[in-house]
């Protein structure tokens, strides 16, 4: 006799198709060396996202980091741990990652610290143009995009509706990237802290949690709680 499962009847003939699995969506977030920046950066969006939807299921959000240069294996910089604290984020069991094909190929948006990185992942292929940005540039073009154009959150789906509502918003920022530029390049870097005081890394936090903000807010159709 077989053993019941998957798609087999059981008593009373009734069978159980299997469940496809819940939507992903994956946010790279990508600097040099992965050991100050984008962990800070990757650590920073992952905490937001919890504060704002509740716990530590983020509706199919999977946030990632990767270095073009990467350190495989490294911990973070012990001041990146420090800011992230500072803000109560876990800095806890990271290890850094070198920027792999894999990766790009995965990743449904890329957010740089600098137009280098842009340009590198880009130059990577994987047509991988529409859904790369320097965070700052991402920050610029999310706060221009109207909420009321982006699907609604529904929390009767799986991820929230959160898979959805993120693919639109990618797509809205790619179509206003030409119309919408930075007041100078400048503007879209956010600068390497390795080997600074702990002073200048607090800086690059603030930096990039002010980044993050409007991202998160877009992502999840939720403000930051008061």
């Amino acid at each position: 006799m077989a053993p019941l499962g998957r798609g087999i009847a059981g008593p009373g003939g009734d069978t159980h198709p299997p469940v496809p699995p819940a939507p992903l969506f994956r946010i790279l977030h990508v600097s040099t060396g992965n050991v100050c920046r984008s962990p800070i950066t990757e650590r920073l969006h992952r905490h937001a996202l919890e504060l704002r939807l509740g716990g530590p299921h983020c509706g199919g959000l999977v946030v990632e980091s990767a270095g073009t240069w990467g350190h495989e294996g490294a911990p973070m910089e012990a001041h990146a741990a420090t800011v992230l604290s500072d803000y109560g984020a876990d800095p806890a069991d990271f290890i850094g990652r070198e920027l792999l094909d894999e990766h790009v190929i995965r990743a449904d948006l890329v957010l740089t610290a600098t137009r280098d990185h842009r340009a590198q992942v880009i130059s990577m292929g994987h047509s991988a143009g529409l859904r790369t940005f320097t965070l700052k540039e991402f920050n610029r073009l999310v706060r221009a995009i109207d909420p009321a154009t982006l699907p609604e959150p529904d929390p009767d789906l799986p991820d929230g509706g959160l898979v959805e509502r993120a693919r639109a918003l990618v797509g809205a920022a790619a179509a206003l990237r030409g119309w919408l530029l930075a007041p100078n390049p400048e503007s879209d870097e956010v600068y390497d802290p390795y080997g600074a005081p702990i002073t200048f890394f607090r800086s690059i936090g603030d930096e990039i949690n002010q980044a993050l903000d409007p991202v998160v807010t877009a992502l999840t159709g939720l403000p930051a709680r008061a």
